[in-house]
């Protein structure tokens, strides 16, 4: 997503109460969520907020969409067996960073910021996301700069928020910070906004879902740089597990497999020639 950049305070806090330890290669029970199955083959356990289509979202009872295909297909590769839970967002991060953790990773379109790097473990990057504004048909504009002055909606604690922060000011009230995207949207679609800004995925496929409703969907990569999301570790993972997990996500990412899931959920053709030199 660009998701949220959660400080230390917040994870912290939210992490009392959480309980185990990181992920380890080994044929007994694991620390934190990380089991053997009866062959003997390690189970890890990971942590998603499956509110974000779509990247991961529910279906019913079960969790789908780009990162949940793109774990399956990692985990094989990797050679475990794992299971996803849909936690929150928040929740993710608090147990992912504290001394105790159950999850032995999480994805959920994180981005990989230095700040999250002070406090968690990335894999190797897997996708590139670019945040997009989105405004109705008769009230365009060119780019971030012309959002001065308008009513923005923004996911909260995103680094779309952080972006609009930069642009309009931290204590601009025309700066409108929502639980999630839906909500964003829902209110740019009710005219209490005039744009939303949100990760590219995020945006084209609302578009796409939308086809009635006329939306005017932009890029800045003047003002927006790309960002990259990483498979989010505990900073105690085993550097076994984490060898092993970065090998299988250059593996899957650059397999047809990989082509395949992003057509299938993004709707487009992927250019993964950034994510070789990013870090």
């Amino acid at each position: 997503m660009l998701r949220k950049l959660t400080s230390i305070i917040l994870t912290a806090a939210l992490a009392v109460g959480l309980s185990a330890c990181g992920a380890k290669e080994s044929n007994n029970a694991n620390a934190g969520g990380a089991a053997s199955t009866e062959a003997g083959k390690v189970t890890l356990k990971f942590a998603t907020d499956a509110s974000y289509a779509p990247m991961e979202s529910m279906d019913k009872d079960k969790i789908v969409g780009f990162d949940v295909d793109f774990l399956d297909a990692v985990m094989k590769e990797a050679g475990y067996d794992y299971k996803l839970d849909n936690t929150g967002w928040d929740p993710l991060f608090a147990d992912l960073g504290s001394g105790n953790h159950k999850y032995d990773g999480g994805i959920s379109s994180i981005s990989i910021t230095d700040e999250r790097k002070q406090t968690f473990d990335f894999s190797v990057p897997y996708f590139e996301s670019v945040n997009m504004i989105l405004t109705k048909e008769d009230k365009p504009v060119k780019d971030a700069l012309e959002l001065k002055g308008k009513k923005v909606a923004v996911q909260g604690g995103t680094t779309a928020e952080t972006l609009m922060k930069g642009i309009l000011g931290d204590d601009n009230a025309n700066l409108k910070r929502f639980d999630s995207n839906t909500l964003a949207l829902m209110e740019l679609e009710s005219n209490g906004v005039d744009a939303v800004v949100a990760d590219f995925a995020v945006v084209q496929a609302y578009v796409q879902q939308n086809p009635d409703k006329k939306f005017n969907a932009i890029y800045d990569r003047t003002n927006f740089a790309s960002e990259y999301y990483g498979i989010l570790l505990p900073k105690d993972t085993d550097p076994a597990v984490k060898e092993k997990i970065d090998a299988a996500v250059e593996k899957v990412r650059a397999s047809d497999e990989y082509k395949t899931m992003y057509k299938k959920w993004i709707g487009v053709e992927p250019d993964t020639s950034n994510l070789v030199t990013a870090k």
